[in-house]
């Protein structure tokens, strides 16, 4: 039997009446960074410095090896706490105290967790307001490796609702359906 299909809502992240003064979020997922990851993104951005990128230079360093890239590390924790504290968001307003505390290296899995320091109403946007938070990326062992305070303007949940996010379908979608558990 062919019939339409019904839509469910999937996460959409946190808007301004979601997120309160003090509360930690830590997002689910690892992610390892790979030397590939490191060299181009080192690469991508023309950083010289060959203690990215060459393992002969990197080696006679106190280091011993390649670091990675620390545009990468703050990149790759910003994005991983989009998905917990600014999925809504209309605009960064800035970025302050970004400290590396610990080297990365190829090979090391970063996990990312967000505290919320402060939250205002904007007053030239009544739809979205101002929200601060810390950020910091920890490695594997547990050693921080990054934190920074960030700023941005977020959504309120009503005015983020009608930004439009999926286009419509000239076609529905319909399947036929096999559910032995419906009877």
């Amino acid at each position: 039997m062919t019939k339409k299909t019904n839509e469910v809502e999937g996460w959409r992240g946190r808007f301004y009446e979601d997120l309160v003064v003090g509360d930690l979020y830590r997002f689910h997922m690892g992610r390892t960074v790979t030397e590939a990851d490191n060299v181009w993104f080192t690469m991508l951005t023309l950083n010289t410095n060959q203690i990215h990128f060459n393992a002969d230079y990197a080696a006679r360093t106190e280091f011993g090896r390649p670091l990675v890239n620390s545009g990468l590390t703050v990149a790759l924790v910003l994005g991983m706490s989009v998905h917990d504290v600014s999925q809504n968001v209309l605009a960064n307003l800035g970025w302050k105290e970004i400290v590396l505390p610990h080297p990365v290296f190829a090979g090391d899995t970063l996990y990312v967790e967000s505290v919320v320091l402060s939250k205002r109403s904007s007053r030239s946007r009544p739809e979205a307001g101002i929200v601060t938070v810390k950020t910091r990326g920890l490695n594997q062992d547990g050693q921080e490796c990054i934190s920074f305070t960030r700023t941005f303007l977020v959504y309120r949940r009503e005015a983020g609702l009608k930004v439009k996010r999926f286009p419509e379908p000239v076609e529905p979608f319909e399947v036929e359906f096999e559910d032995e558990d419906s009877e």
